[in-house]
């Protein structure tokens, strides 16, 4: 059976669940419930080989008037990526007093090369696969492993090539740095993140 997580998001009005296998690698299926820069609904799904290193994620946002996808694929080294849209994003954005979001995707998938990870924005989720694939999650105080993602933002699906720093500080607690952006999370024996300071915490059933 599957596990299922459930966050509830602090920035701001929302949550994350997601449905995960972790018996050779990852399988998950999830969906995030935003307000904020917009009301939407973002689902995703994720697969990783026996190593936690990501194969390929779907993911589709959607608000009024508006959808998109993206999908990445990992074969042979390079990063595919295809992308969807319908509607109109920027005029819901810019509506709501935001700048407009820019194209989903990117431009040129080889920048994302070195990428064994992918992240997506606002999900406490995504944090688990260097977690596990470096073996952070109960090992003692370690070095700094700066590792270099395919960061998917939300709601616009942009995919940028970004550098994340993951430092295990003892059992259950994982520093993540990126940029000048610093955050010690709480996981647990799996890795799966039960407190991110300022963006989510797990719910546990009552």
């Amino acid at each position: 059976m599957p596990k299922s997580l459930f966050w509830t998001r602090t920035d701001t009005a929302g949550a994350e669940h997601a449905l995960v296998d972790d018996g050779r690698g990852l399988t998950a299926r999830g969906t995030q419930v935003v307000v904020d820069p917009i009301p939407y609904t973002c689902r995703y799904q994720l697969t990783t080989d026996p190593d936690w290193v990501t194969t390929g994620l779907v993911v589709e946002a959607e608000g009024s008037g508006w959808l998109r996808s993206v999908r990445l694929e990992r074969a042979v080294d390079r990063w595919r990526v295809t992308t969807a849209e319908q509607g109109d994003l920027d005029g819901a954005l810019a509506a709501a007093g935001h700048p407009p979001a820019g194209l989903p995707g990117t431009d040129d998938p080889d920048r994302l090369a070195d990428a064994l990870d992918v992240d997506l924005g606002g999900s406490a989720l995504f944090n688990t696969l260097p977690v596990r694939r470096l073996g952070l999650a109960g090992a003692p105080a370690d070095m700094p492993h700066r590792i270099a993602v395919a960061w998917v933002l939300v709601p616009s699906l942009v995919v940028v090539a970004a550098e994340q720093v993951y430092t295990g500080l003892g059992p259950g607690r994982v520093r993540y740095n990126s940029d000048t952006f610093t955050a010690d999370l709480d996981v647990d024996g799996d890795g799966y993140v039960l407190r991110y300071p300022g963006l989510a915490e797990r719910a546990a059933p009552r």
